[in-house]
């Protein structure tokens, strides 16, 4: 048996997943089939908000293949059931019941109200069309500011408010920094700005899909979820069983986004239906439910302050957010606009700082965690405020960040809210994205334009940006009243003949991890890559962990493996020692093998193995494995950063935006696998850039989404984006012994308001200083339009080529 040489970590490998997902020769959730499974299928309200004063089943309950057919009466006849929510945020916050199936009031279009329960899944769907419900319709509360208007209608009567919580940090108050109202009125610069962050529908490739078997001991589950392990707690707290009496497994899931960290009523109600008929069931979701009821993302009011002096220096910072919370609270949904809070200041050295966040309920589908969670909002705001000053300043918006960006010799840095970040260096990430992206080039081009009126303008966009992620530690959530911790739990067991099975509590949607963690393993016990198979997503074989989301995979999850593997290589150590008839401490370990220090004495970790198994000659007190276990806590988030520059040229005649070239340049710290970091920076910008130009939830005023299929919600192809440049500086994080910092939300996070600037860059000469995600056709050539009014034609006169308009504003 040999041992790898050549270090896995930092080799481009092709993942090992790919061979079974992208051939079909696996499992999704809707392929499993069980002996005499059920169908379920749930109907849902056409009305935003209504009380329901009947529900007649009986037709439904003769149709053919139907086997039952349950209302909220008969799965929860005590109204004792609701959906939890672990992130309460402030003592106070409202925090309405969330039923399985609603019972006397509908709270949003598509809420559930009956499930009817068939031998096949289109006999149970065509018994839908049975059911008579008769409503009442109630007035419909949409929009944040109508929501919190004094006259407006309540969501939910009994909560007397449609406000559900505010959560303020204040740097005077907090003693990390000064007082921003101080600031603003000090301020030589003051810029007051509000932006949009419009809802978005995570839209993952699988949809929602969940089996529940009761037969046998256990009740298994198999659903399409991020979170096993939090899904299996969540479930046995909120139906009281015996949490040891159940199984849940992920399957390989087609994709997430934090889509699918939500423990929503559809696996309840499965679990309960299944236990009631002592049969199998399942239920999956179709397209149009998934747009319609499984939660979005965004959806934010940003009212933004900024002062500074004419130099540049900014002097404070005032952020006034509302947030739609929709009809109910979320899993971790109250407290996404917290994360937020923590990086509004970027990176950025910002004296004074106030956050304020008002959560609102409305009349439309929860929102909850989508890719970035509140760090994409707050980097959206400052970095379009950065943009915003720089053109009051006349100063280019690249100098302006390096002015008050923090140096790379000034980490270890605690910022204006307290946070430690660890390590980075702007200063690189910059100069090598404007050195691949040509920034001096582009902008003589884009002044060449203007100078010639071009109806074809070029706008320069610009993110500099870090986040929080690795989500942990735990007594850091745990201040936040965050409900669980930020640990994670690995375990490494080492077969009879050196083979290696690696468990880890990390379960993956399509995130790479059955690759990384074999190169991790391979490196720290000098096995072969190939030798190493990696269990995860079932909370029978992987009983502890706390899942995957908030780009922790890694900076929590595979710390832990680390942990483990050195555990192992201690056990292994004592026992080589053994063998070898040396001292623990005369032995180097490298490359797999235990060596006598001095001389050519070894032995391999796999014969070491084997000797273990065997057990005939241990030490005294030994026991005869090697497999071990750690669990990993960091004391520090991880601040990955970059910088991300975006060339668009935007058609004034017809408000077309194409976009040119995109560089971005991150630091992610250590690499462990640079495909793995390529495809999630890839599919990161694409989804970034979609905020920004295509992607919109869109609910007409009786609360209907008109978005609710793939014809009416826009998302991009590949022929829609450019080919992305991308390349890496590297600091290694100092918050973990791989010095890794996470990838997963990186790109989201940084790309849309590097697209947005870039519009409104192109655009700044005709008066726009903004213009509403996303920056649809329509939007832009308005924004023209107003821009020129509003100038009195000195725009157009700049620009050229809008076209005559007429009073609609119809293009002629």
């Amino acid at each position: 048996m040999t041992s790898t040489i050549e270090p896995e970590v930092g080799k481009a490998r092709t993942r090992k997943e790919d061979a079974r997902l992208i051939t079909g020769r696996t499992r999704w959730t809707d392929n499993i089939t069980l002996p005499g499974m059920l169908h379920v299928a749930i109907l849902r309200s056409p009305f935003a908000h209504a009380r329901i004063r009947s529900i007649d089943t009986a037709a439904a309950r003769d149709m053919p293949g139907v086997v039952a057919v349950y209302t909220a009466r008969d799965l929860d006849p005590d109204n004792a059931i609701g959906m939890p929510c672990a992130w309460p945020i402030t003592p106070d916050m409202k925090q309405p019941r969330r039923p399985v199936l609603a019972a006397d009031q509908v709270n949003f279009a598509g809420e559930g109200v009956a499930v009817v329960v068939a031998r096949s899944k289109a006999e149970a769907a065509d018994a839908l069309e049975a059911i008579d419900v008769d409503y009442e319709e109630l007035p419909v509360v949409l929009g944040l500011e109508n929501a919190i208007a004094d006259d407006a209608p309540l969501v939910h009567d009994e909560l007397g408010t449609n406000k559900q919580a505010t959560w303020v940090f204040d740097s005077a108050e907090a003693g990390t920094g000064g007082n921003v109202e101080e600031a603003l009125a000090g301020g030589e610069v003051v810029l007051k700005r509000r932006f949009r962050q419009q809802r978005l529908v995570p839209a993952f490739m699988e949809p929602r899909s969940v089996v529940v078997d009761p037969t046998g001991t256990q009740i298994t589950m198999w659903s399409a979820t991020q979170v096993p392990h939090i899904l299996k707690t969540m479930t046995a707290l909120t139906l009281g069983i015996p949490e040891h009496k159940l199984r849940v497994i992920a399957p390989d899931v087609g994709g997430g986004f934090g889509g699918k960290i939500a423990v929503l009523p559809e696996e309840t109600m499965a679990v309960l239906i299944a236990q009631k008929l002592g049969k199998p069931v399942k239920w999956t979701e179709t397209r149009s439910e998934c747009m319609q009821t499984a939660h979005h993302g965004r959806d934010q009011i940003q009212d933004i302050s900024i002062s500074a002096n004419r130099d540049g220096t900014i002097t404070g910072l005032k952020v006034e957010l509302l947030a739609d919370m929709g009809a109910y609270n979320g899993l971790v949904g109250p407290g996404v606009p917290i994360l937020g809070a923590f990086m509004f200041n970027a990176i950025y050295k910002i004296p004074a700082y106030h956050f304020a966040c008002t959560n609102v309920f409305t009349n439309t589908t929860l929102t909850d965690a989508y890719r970035g969670a509140g760090r994409p909002e707050a980097t959206f705001a400052i970095e379009r405020m950065m943009d915003e000053l720089a053109a009051e300043l006349g100063m280019d918006p690249l100098e302006l960040r390096e002015k008050n960006w923090i140096k790379h010799e000034e980490f270890p840095f605690t910022t204006v809210c307290g946070l430690t970040y660890d390590s980075g260096n702007y200063e690189a990430a910059t100069e090598r994205a404007k050195e691949l992206f040509d920034y001096e080039g582009l902008r003589r081009e884009q002044q060449e334009r203007r100078e010639r009126k071009d109806p074809v303008q070029l706008g320069i966009g610009i993110s500099t940006f870090t986040e929080m992620c690795g989500l942990a530690p735990s007594r850091v959530l745990g201040s936040l009243d965050y409900g669980a911790g930020g640990w994670e739990h690995a375990a490494i067991r080492v077969l009879p003949t050196g083979k290696v099975e690696v468990v880890t509590g990390a379960s993956a949607h399509g995130q790479g991890h059955e690759t990384a963690w074999s190169q991790i393993v391979a490196d720290r016990l000098g096995v072969a890559f190939e030798d190493i198979e990696v269990i995860h997503g079932d909370t029978q074989s992987s009983h502890k962990g706390m899942d995957t989301y908030g780009s922790r995979s890694l900076a929590v999850g595979g710390i832990a493996v680390v942990k483990a593997a050195e555990k192992v290589v201690d056990k292994a150590r004592t026992i080589a020692a053994h063998l070898l008839e040396c001292s623990p401490d005369d032995l180097e370990f490298e490359g797999g093998k235990f060596t006598v220090r001095g001389t050519d004495t070894s032995t391999t970790i796999q014969d070491v193995a084997f000797a273990t198994f065997a057990a005939h000659n241990l030490p005294e007190g030994m026991e005869p494995t090697l497999d071990s276990e750690a669990v990993f806590d960091p004391e520090n988030f991880s601040f990955p950063h970059g910088t991300h520059l975006c060339a668009a040229e935007v058609d004034t005649e017809t408000g077309r935006v194409r976009l040119r070239s995109y560089v971005c340049v991150d630091d992610v710290g250590k690499v462990v696998n640079p495909l793995i970091v390529e495809g999630q920076v890839h599919g990161g910008l694409a989804q970034g850039i979609a905020q920004a130009l295509y992607e919109e939830a869109v609910f007409d005023e009786s609360g209907t989404l008109t978005t609710g299929t793939f014809a009416d919600y826009l998302l991009p192809s590949a022929a829609d984006l450019p080919s992305f440049v991308t390349d890496r500086t590297e600091t290694a994080a100092t918050s973990n012994p791989l010095g890794v910092k996470g990838v997963g939300e990186a790109g989201t996070i940084a790309s849309t308001p590097a697209v947005v600037n870039a519009v409104v860059d192109a655009v700044r000469h005709f008066g726009v200083n903004d213009i509403e995600m996303p920056c649809s056709p329509m939007r832009v050539w308005s924004a023209i339009h107003r821009g020129r009014t509003d100038a009195g034609g000195v725009g157009a006169e700049a620009g050229g080529g809008l076209g005559s308009i007429d009073a609609s504003g119809g293009a002629q």
